[in-house]
């Protein structure tokens, strides 16, 4: 129920009721890329446009599912996870894009989230530091399955979630630049695959209101492989994670179904 509208089912922010979206929802961070995503649904409508907050709602495989863009970071993720499962979702999968770290990890590739380092302030407010910030394994299962089925290049594993874009790619120049470039090397050192901003935070938002999450992203490019002289191209069409992503729900959707029938 919201606490700031005069209707008590509507969302403050998203803008959306009971009704409006599915159970299952993708989650982008830029609002321009829902239609991309919903033209894979069937029968896509738009719901609601409010800040940086756009969903779309249609059918995949004849199950009701909506795509709601988060925006960037962590604060905004949280708020649109708390107003969808008030609506009545209970699975997420975040679609987005991601620097690589380790040098294995290549422009282009896809990476399947299954936990995320809590570099950031969200989850703090949620859970203490000593909770892990995991995504659910059926989710992390669909989205192998999915990126393994499509043929793509993929790897699974942690990614580090943060909350200044420029802490990563300029640190030399805070303030605090010791303290960023080390944890840099601990997450090389640790064999994290790539940095993004919203995973954790999804991750432990969802375990605080038992719901599934998970998240893919492409790798637009690699700092780590630049430094070593390796190739390094900018990659920035999202094309293959969408499909990746659209796959792992109709995975979900189809071993749910069995789930419920047995």
């Amino acid at each position: 129920m919201s606490r700031y509208t005069d209707d008590p089912v509507l969302q403050y922010h998203l803008d959306i009721r009971p009704g409006d979206v599915g159970r299952y929802v993708l989650l982008p961070g830029d609002p321009k890329r829902c239609s991309a995503i919903a033209s894979y649904f069937e029968n896509p409508r738009l719901v609601a446009d409010k800040r940086e907050y756009v969903t779309y709602t249609g059918t995949l495989d004849g199950e009701k599912v909506s795509v709601t863009s988060t925006g960037i970071g962590g604060p905004s993720t949280a708020i649109a996870v708390e107003e969808l499962v008030a609506c009545g979702s209970d699975t997420f999968i975040r679609i987005g894009t991601s620097g690589g770290i380790d040098p294995k990890v290549s422009s282009g590739d896809i990476v399947i989230a299954t936990s995320a380092v809590r570099q950031e302030g969200t989850a703090n407010e949620y859970a203490p530091l000593e909770f892990p910030a995991t995504a659910h394994f059926e989710v992390v299962e669909a989205l192998s399955i999915s990126a393994q089925k499509l043929g793509l290049s993929h790897h699974i594993g942690i990614v580090q979630s943060k909350d200044s874009f420029y802490g990563q790619h300029s640190p030399e120049r805070m303030p605090i630049s010791t303290l960023l470039l080390e944890k840099w090397e601990a997450w090389k050192r640790l064999g994290v695959l790539a940095s993004e901003m919203e995973s954790a935070t999804l991750f432990v938002v969802s375990s605080a209101l038992r719901v599934r999450s998970g998240g893919a992203f492409l790798v637009v490019g690699n700092q780590e492989r630049e430094k070593a002289g390796l190739s390094n191209p900018i990659v920035h069409d999202t094309e293959a994670a969408i499909k990746v992503v659209v796959e792992a729900l109709r995975y979900l959707i189809a071993a749910d179904r069995k789930s419920t029938s047995s």
